[in-house]
């Protein structure tokens, strides 16, 4: 009897013990899981409010960006980078055209100004001169005058002892000389004007053949491939032309310049001749 109660005893505390075990165990499970859940709801709490911020930001960048009025260049800003775009090749030389075409209009311009005179003032002066000092005084009058005009008119005085005849000779020969003077490097910025335009047309065919190359290595003609090449050839047409039509306008002026002196000087010799008709010069 008392084995039997023994054994039961035994049993009874066995089964406990394992009863114990696997409560442990499944608590330890449960504390684990609680543990793995509470982790995985942090790091998602973590991702959110990572993705919130970024967003933020974000948001803010892109509202910043609107708010940030764009820069607008200026026209030199612009001329400067399409300059720069088109190639320092064609480009430069084009830009040497320029320059050296707008020198000799600087000093075409200048020179024309100061041959510009007031003939009718000259013509009363030497009238005057030769009714009271006679011929040296007009001379001097026209030594101390500068211009075709007045170099004319001293060219004419120096020769009236020799008569009417050889005074018109006289003012007709140094009227040329005078009209080549003005007309002096007017060839050269029409050189420029031609030769401008065609230095652009030149870049734009290179300009087009290296978008066929382009073409041809890549073996596609998508616009990405050729927009580059025609946009340089194009780039240097526009300043070609520019170049042209800048240099043309100052050229055409300085035409009408010189067509004006020199039809000044034209009245004025006439005017000349007919003073001293007036005084028969040729017979003192």
């Amino acid at each position: 009897m008392k084995q039997l109660f023994a054994l039961l005893t035994l049993t009874a505390v066995l089964n406990f013990g394992t009863i114990n075990v696997i409560y442990a165990q499944d608590a330890n499970a449960t504390e684990q899981t609680a543990e793995d859940s509470i982790a995985q709801a942090k790091a998602a709490q973590e991702k959110i409010k990572a993705e919130a911020d970024a967003k933020a930001k974000a948001d803010a960048a892109k509202t910043e960006e609107e708010a940030t009025p764009e820069v607008e260049l200026t026209f030199q800003q612009v001329i400067k980078q399409k300059f720069i775009e088109g190639g320092p090749g064609f480009m430069g030389i084009v830009l040497v055209c320029l320059i050296l075409g707008l020198a000799i209009v600087i000093e075409r311009i200048v020179y024309l100004n100061m041959a510009t005179t007031n003939s009718n003032k000259l013509l009363k002066n030497i009238e005057d001169s030769l009714s009271a000092g006679g011929v040296e005084a007009a001379k001097e009058i026209c030594r101390n005058t500068k211009g075709p005009v007045a170099s004319i008119f001293y060219q004419g005085l120096d020769r009236s002892h020799e008569g009417i005849e050889m005074v018109e000779k006289s003012v007709v020969s140094y009227g040329g000389v005078q009209m080549g003077l003005l007309e002096k490097g007017i060839s050269w910025i029409s050189l420029f004007i031609a030769l401008a335009p065609m230095l652009g047309f030149m870049g734009t065919v290179i300009g087009m053949i290296g978008a066929f190359d382009a073409i041809a290595a890549a073996g596609d003609i998508s616009p990405a491939v050729v927009a580059d090449g025609i946009k340089v050839a194009l780039l240097t047409t526009v300043f070609g032309l520019i170049v042209a039509i800048i240099l043309q306008i100052f050229y055409n002026y300085i035409v009408a310049k010189v067509d004006s002196i020199v039809n000044d000087m034209e009245n004025a010799s006439i005017s000349l001749i007919d003073i001293l008709v007036k005084h028969d010069l040729s017979k003192k």
